[in-house]
């Protein structure tokens, strides 16, 4: 399988063996496919995660649960992408939302990476407007069970459970995103922004061990990683495999779905708990 993060020199070598996605977007309200319009590197097609890699958001499964295996299939479909293509997604954030796409793909066995940098480390000409490829066959595969984490999963101190978002999300600080604040006790913070270069590409492979480790990786551990809304852990979730970790497990409803059920405790402060 293709390696889970790409440079644009690959890119480049490589670019017409792959389906570029520009997977952007935020969590402001801005509007992502307006975005993409304004500028997008050349041949990109758009994908948007709200409505094509998210189901129907809920406090009970989260705000982007995994949507059904019949309708992404449905959606990667419309797009152009095929069973036997090869995707390369990008985001203007590091990979930390393109990431929520290529662990979809990955997971469901299909060849998929992470163009590292984005679209803010390409040095040539924007392209505007849309690009539209023409539909494809995409088969519907199940997600599979090994590489998920539900809410017991992820709240047993037996597993090793990484909190990705920021860490003053982590610590409690108000925000707008939590509907509460805090993290699942027993958690380590491991956000996934400072797997980022001050330039926005990935830190070494040996870093980003190193970062791991600290937080209690090991090749034997059963590692799972949440975020706010099972997006971003999605990137850290690469980020372990770049690393050279066994592949971990997402917690989908992530915090949006822990926090809503208020039987369970939160911790707050930079420890564990």
């Amino acid at each position: 399988m293709l390696a889970p993060v790409v440079d644009h020199e690959w890119l480049r070598e490589h670019r017409d063996d792959v389906v570029l996605v520009d997977a952007r977007w935020y969590a402001d309200g801005r509007s992502n496919r307006d975005a993409y319009v304004a500028g997008h590197l050349p041949g990109a097609i758009f994908v948007d995660l709200d409505t094509q890699l998210a189901g129907e958001p809920s406090v009970v499964v989260g705000r982007h649960p995994l949507p059904e295996p019949d309708t992404f299939a449905r959606s990667m479909a419309a797009s152009g992408i095929g069973d036997d293509d090869t995707v390369v997604a990008y985001d203007d954030a590091g990979g930390v939302m393109a990431a929520r796409l290529v662990w979809m793909l990955r997971v469901t066995g299909h060849d998929a990476a992470l163009l590292d940098g984005g679209v803010m480390n390409y040095d040539g000409a924007l392209d505007e407007g849309a690009v539209v490829r023409p539909a494809a066959n995409f088969s519907p595969r199940p997600w599979p069970a090994d590489r998920l984490a539900d809410v017991d999963d992820a709240s047993s101190r037996e597993n090793l459970v990484l909190d990705a978002r920021d860490a003053s999300r982590y610590r409690g600080e108000p925000n707008a995103l939590d509907p509460r604040a805090g993290h699942i006790p027993g958690a380590r913070s491991v956000p996934c922004r400072e797997n980022l270069s001050p330039a926005g590409t990935l830190v070494s492979a040996g870093e980003l061990r190193q970062r791991f480790a600290a937080a209690g990786v090991t090749e034997e551990r059963d590692v799972i990683v949440y975020c706010g809304s099972g997006v971003t852990a999605c990137h850290d979730l690469l980020a372990l495999e770049h690393a050279g970790f066994a592949p971990g497990r997402l917690f989908v409803g992530s915090w949006s779905q822990y926090a809503n059920d208020l039987e369970r405790p939160a911790a707050t402060g930079d420890a564990p708990g």
